[in-house]
């Protein structure tokens, strides 16, 4: 299984005292795949961050930072649009688009703020 990681869980991940991070390594060995989208590798990279933590994220992820396309933008905007227009989501938009788009489930700790996108076809999973 494919699965895409907003932000915080990729923090989590990188810190090696999480819970999460201790869920999510056992996952990746049974073969599963994390993916993350550009705009989630780009709050990422914003810190703070040290090289050996971005290093490791990196490896994780092995490559699967996906490019933001032409409908992953207009599904963002759809999804923007339908659910308030709220001020300071859109990159929550474009992180959930990303996940529906590809198909995958988006893991993050905020289910507050994606459970909005549900009935527009994004499916969450939590460690």
């Amino acid at each position: 299984m494919t699965l895409h990681f907003d932000t915080n869980e990729l923090i989590q991940i990188s810190q090696t005292t999480s819970a999460t991070g201790g869920k999510v390594l056992p996952w990746l060995k049974a073969g599963n795949i994390a993916a993350a989208s550009t705009v989630t590798w780009s709050e990422f990279c914003n810190g703070p961050l040290n090289q050996p933590r971005k290093n490791a994220i990196l490896a994780i992820l092995e490559g699967n930072i996906l490019d933001f396309t032409k409908p992953m933008a207009e599904m963002a905007s759809v999804l923007f649009n339908c659910t308030g227009r709220r001020r300071g989501s859109h990159s929550d938009c474009m992180i959930a688009a990303t996940a529906i788009i590809s198909a995958a489930p988006l893991s993050t700790r905020n289910l507050k703020d994606f459970e909005r996108f549900l009935p527009h076809g994004l499916r969450l999973h939590t460690f």
